[in-house]
């Protein structure tokens, strides 16, 4: 089985950029797609067309042209449940961050976690962000106890450590990179949740899934690891191929994906 997940960054304009070949050429079983931007309603045409052998569940924000996700996932599949709703986690609601679906076998969750930046009205987000993540572990935490196996992929926002990023010094005092937010992700690593990647590339440097759009970043590879499969350890002999296409362009995130054996 192939998971592929993307931050698409709107989906319509991803839809202009040769998304759609990539899925055509990578033939996932299930896509998983943060910061659609779109209402269900807005769903391109084309999209519901090439996706026509796909059931989907879509998680739509309030506000329009802002965050939301979506996971494609072929009808052949046995799936339980489709989720977009969490009444035990209010924060997993906001924003329509949050899609998931579950399986006999795993439940899986596609997720864009809140950036923690200030937004434009001036509010501050880091503290919501951090709730968030705590949130979104006792669920975590929850499910693993009661015997589920857990995949998390999408986009964190948070590089984990010095070798997740181009220019660690300089970035330290920065959002994405703060200590606060990193000891977040040694609490999953601590206790439930495997990074795949690192799992298989404990030294690999330079691999990025996010650049600036300013600067030159990206022909210069000046980028952060921002996103991720963390995987139960209750079913690491399932972990298959981790995938990273960085070479992959239309969005400022670039895809990754998992194989499950």
């Amino acid at each position: 089985m192939k998971i592929i997940s993307r931050n698409v960054n709107g989906i319509r304009a991803v839809l202009q950029k040769g998304f759609l070949d990539f899925i055509k050429q990578e033939n996932p079983d299930i896509l998983c797609l943060q910061e659609v931007k779109a209402f269900e309603h807005q769903m391109p045409t084309e999209l519901r067309f090439a996706m026509q052998d796909y059931d989907y569940v879509w998680h739509r924000s309030e506000r329009p042209g802002y965050a939301g996700t979506a996971i494609f996932y072929r009808k052949s599949l046995e799936i339980a449940k489709n989720l977009n709703q969490f009444p035990e986690c209010p924060l997993m609601n906001d924003d329509g961050r949050v899609t998931a679906i579950e399986r006999s076998d795993f439940m899986l969750f596609n997720i864009y976690f809140p950036n923690g930046g200030e937004r434009a009205d001036g509010t501050e987000m880091l503290s919501y962000k951090l709730k968030f993540y705590q949130e979104y572990q006792q669920e975590v935490q929850r499910l693993i106890q009661a015997g589920k196996k857990v995949i998390t992929t999408g986009d964190f926002n948070i590089c984990h450590r010095p070798i997740d990023i181009a220019r660690p010094k300089e970035n330290e005092n920065s959002i994405w990179f703060l200590p606060i937010e990193r000891a977040e992700m040694d609490k999953m690593e601590e206790s439930w949740l495997i990074d795949v990647f690192r799992l298989q590339n404990p030294d690999l440097s330079e691999k990025y899934t996010w650049w600036s759009y300013r600067a030159g970043a990206r022909p210069r590879n000046v980028g952060w690891r921002l996103d991720y499969f963390r995987v139960s350890k209750n079913m690491k002999d399932q972990i298959g191929k981790m995938l990273h296409y960085d070479q992959v362009l239309g969005s400022d995130h670039c895809p990754i994906g998992l194989e499950l054996i």
